[in-house]
């Protein structure tokens, strides 16, 4: 269920891309989407096979011996759920932002940045070690906060859609924008986050819910973001854009030049 709707989702808003493009005139949409979906997909291959059993034990693991946070308290059901919902996208923004503050993390995370034209493949640009790293680090945090299998399983099939979503080059009216950031992660919100200006880069570090942003005071915005400049500054060169220019992106020795 959470594939499908992921490959629906892609597609619907791939195909809006099309049709209501901020950025206008990108001629080659599918050369540009291939080595986000190849890279994409070793992800999820790196997923399934390495972590989905173990994460499935953690959690009976757990339940099992009433590990976590949610477990010390006993809320009707749906409390628990809408906690467990929040606390886990909390994490998932603490973790975005480690990645741009710790130069060990940024190494992997710079593939993410490195994308030209984002668009939405671009939500599924990770680098495979950034991806193994977050994998590792929830197998402390699920049991922590005592999440159990469906709290996890309704967050994510919130998550990628919504990370599709923001990351999209679909033209959405700013009055609307405004709107749907009142509450989550939009277009207009996440294009800042990937401005090639340094304060912009490091900011905007929300997953599905925008307020952690605003409560952490690292919330920015731009009244046109169709003056954006996407990528990094240090990894313009076409290689960078292929496969195998995102895989070994975080083993090059590249000059970090960031403007702003």
């Amino acid at each position: 269920m959470r594939i499908g709707l992921e490959i629906i989702s892609l597609g619907l808003i791939f195909w809006l891309e099309g049709i209501f493009p901020l950025f206008q005139g990108r001629k080659h949409r599918l050369r540009h989407a291939f080595p986000n979906l190849g890279i994409g997909l070793l992800n999820g291959l790196v997923i399934s096979l390495g972590f989905a059993a173990v994460t499935l034990k953690i959690i009976e693991t757990a339940e099992h011996h009433s590990w976590g946070l949610l477990r010390q308290f006993h809320g009707a059901p749906w409390i628990e759920g809408i906690i467990a919902f929040l606390l886990f996208d909390l994490w998932m923004y603490v973790w975005h932002r480690a990645n741009h503050r710790v130069p060990f993390l940024w190494r992997f995370h710079r593939t993410h940045h490195s994308d030209l034209e984002l668009d939405s493949t671009s939500a599924l640009r990770f680098h495979t070690g950034e991806i193994i790293l977050s994998s590792l680090l929830r197998l402390i945090i699920i049991p922590f906060i005592g999440m159990q299998f469906i709290h996890l399983f309704i967050y994510e099939l919130f998550l990628q859609p919504v990370i599709i979503f923001h990351h999209s080059n679909v033209a959405l009216p700013e009055k609307l924008d405004r709107i749907f950031r009142a509450v989550i992660v939009t277009p207009n919100m996440h294009r800042v986050h990937h401005s090639q200006v340094r304060d912009e880069t490091d900011s905007n570090y929300s997953s599905i819910f925008s307020f952690w942003d605003r409560i952490a005071r690292s919330f920015r915005r731009r009244k046109d973001t169709r003056t954006l400049v996407y990528g990094l500054p240090y990894l313009q060169e076409k290689d960078w854009q292929s496969l195998w220019g995102m895989l070994r992106t975080p083993f090059a020795n590249v000059q970090k030049k960031v403007a702003g």
